[in-house]
């Protein structure tokens, strides 16, 4: 550190001897060894606080970096692609209009649905007792009848007009 060789060394102790004498010499050697000492500890408490401060002055660059990339990534999730094309290549809407179905305005019921199963029901039948039958056909579609006329007039020949013919219905055999 001081780069001193030894025949430096060596004339600054004969120095020393002249100057503090043999008598009190050990006495000076233990001082000048005590406050190295000292000045050792301090200068490395001194190095680990300067690296303390580094240290935390990357981690604060850590952390700008680390909120910097969480909005970039929050502002991604904000950014809405689909609307963004909508907005740009349909603005007012007619090309939406032009692919819609224009059957899709009202609902309709099913034709028909099964039975529903009770809640008692098992839920597994072993084969021995269980016996195949067909199902139920579905029921005739439903045949509304044309609307009434909201005025009849009067028959010539005062006679009711007869009664519509009701289908006749059979029960299949089984």
């Amino acid at each position: 550190m001081f780069d001193l060789a030894w025949s430096e060394i060596a004339l600054i102790a004969v120095v020393a001897l002249v100057v503090i004498g043999p008598k009190d010499l050990p006495d000076a050697i233990k001082g000048v060894a005590k406050g190295i000492q000292s000045l050792r500890r301090k200068v490395a408490e001194f190095q680990q606080q300067a690296d303390e401060l580094v240290r935390e002055a990357k981690l604060d660059d850590v952390r700008n970096q680390i909120a910097e990339v969480r909005n970039t990534i929050s502002d991604i999730r904000k950014f809405d692609i689909k609307g963004e094309i909508e907005k740009a290549v349909d603005s007012d809407g007619t090309v939406r209009k032009a692919f819609e179905d224009p059957m899709t305005g009202g609902t309709t019921a099913p034709a028909w649905e099964p039975p529903p199963v009770p809640e008692n029901a098992p839920a597994f039948v072993p084969p021995d007792v269980a016996r195949w039958h067909a199902p139920p056909p579905p029921p005739p579609p439903v045949v509304e009848a044309p609307p009434a006329p909201a005025f009849v007039p009067p028959s010539e020949g005062g006679t009711a007009p007869a009664p519509a013919a009701t289908p006749a219905t059979t029960t299949p055999s089984v």
